[in-house]
């Protein structure tokens, strides 16, 4: 019987494991949206996870969304990430950067000369963001030309080219919770009426393209995708037919032979069973490895691996407070507590300072 801990490999991954740290928004970079000191050492704690998803990174200047989160598209952003890879490697740990566009759920001032966000609507989100100022709502957006759209497909590509050149093991595409391209995706949110909206086979065209770029930068069998359903976060109402949709993407992505695909499970952080969908048919339909991710615990885990319903399981906010949390999963040990207070912003205190049990033995 398959284990949490055993390895697996797939695509061009080999994993000491099958517990991955999912992708968390810390809020933390250093000027020009460069990754910091403080997250070489951040990454560095966390590396017996079999695989690190770090926290979404722009892959352009109009793709941020969030004060201080890093980007993955100049030297500077490159070198930063270079620091925090090598890092892992160093402790035996893979890493896959995880490339991001929030599309509408931004700020003008989070935005080059402050101008609108993009989007594939001009509709704005009822929902906030994280800035200078704390949060506040969200911006409204520019729908995107339908000839502007190759020029964000690009950067997607780019970036994946730049994540190549920091030392990553692999890239996954954002494209859950209600960001740029599940704003293409989602009929509640897309009512584009040239080719990238209307039918479903439109609306999916912007991530099959992005796809197709990232694949081609980083190789299919380093690219993973991570998608949400159902979740209703940043104001992404329900599609009208959400298990059509997401089958008919995934199938149209079956030539690239992905690595992966990462699904959160109902609604992000919340209710599992938020809307009704069948992940299993889902998953019937793509033939890379399947990450399943929101709300396991170690039992859940355990099981959805013994069982086959998952190959990986992603961890987020359990790897926040437990940097050796793979030890305390085998071991059954008990986990820190969260000080939900410093997950945005700050320094150290609630990102480098969670004793592991090693240190907690010795005090």
């Amino acid at each position: 019987m398959t284990s949490l801990f055993d390895p697996i490999r797939f695509g061009d991954l080999h994993l000491a494991n099958r517990i991955v740290m999912a992708p968390l928004t810390r809020s933390r970079s250093a000027p020009g949206q460069v990754p910091s000191s403080l997250a070489v050492e951040y990454y560095r704690q966390r590396a017996s996870a079999g695989l690190i998803v770090t926290e979404g990174s722009q892959v352009s200047p109009e793709g941020q969304g969030y004060v201080d989160t890093p980007g993955i598209h100049s030297v500077e952003q490159v070198a930063g990430w270079r620091r925090v890879t090598d890092a892992v490697h160093a402790e035996g740990g893979r890493i896959a950067i995880q490339l991001w566009h929030v599309g509408r759920i931004s700020h003008v001032s989070l935005q080059p000369n402050g101008q609108a966000p993009v989007s594939s609507t001009a509709r704005r989100a009822e929902g906030k963001t994280f800035t200078r100022d704390g949060f506040v709502p969200v911006s409204a957006p520019r729908a995107l030309a339908t000839e502007e759209i190759a020029a964000i497909v690009a950067s997607f590509g780019d970036a994946a080219r730049h994540a190549m050149d920091a030392g990553f093991d692999g890239v996954e595409v954002h494209g859950a919770n209600g960001y740029l391209i599940d704003q293409f995706l989602r009929d509640s949110i897309n009512d584009r009426t040239d080719e990238y909206g209307g039918a479903i086979e439109n609306r999916v065209r912007f991530l099959v393209e992005v796809m197709q770029a990232v694949a081609g930068a980083a190789g299919g069998g380093r690219t993973g995708l991570r998608l949400s359903p159902v979740t209703p976060s940043n104001d992404a109402g329900q599609d009208s037919d959400p298990q059509a949709l997401l089958e008919h993407a995934v199938a149209a992505l079956a030539p690239l032979r992905l690595a992966f695909v990462e699904v959160v499970e109902g609604q992000t952080a919340g209710a599992r069973d938020y809307a009704p969908f069948d992940y299993r048919a889902l998953r019937r339909r793509f033939g890379g490895a399947w990450m399943v991710n929101n709300g396991y615990d170690r039992r859940m885990a355990l099981d959805a691996v013994a069982s086959g319903a998952a190959d990986l399981v992603s961890f987020g906010r359990p790897f926040i407070a437990n940097p050796d949390l793979v030890r305390r999963l085998r071991e059954n040990e008990p986990l820190n507590a969260l000080d939900a207070s410093t997950l945005y912003g700050g320094g150290a205190k609630g990102y480098t300072d969670y004793r592991t049990l090693d240190q907690l033995a010795a005090a």
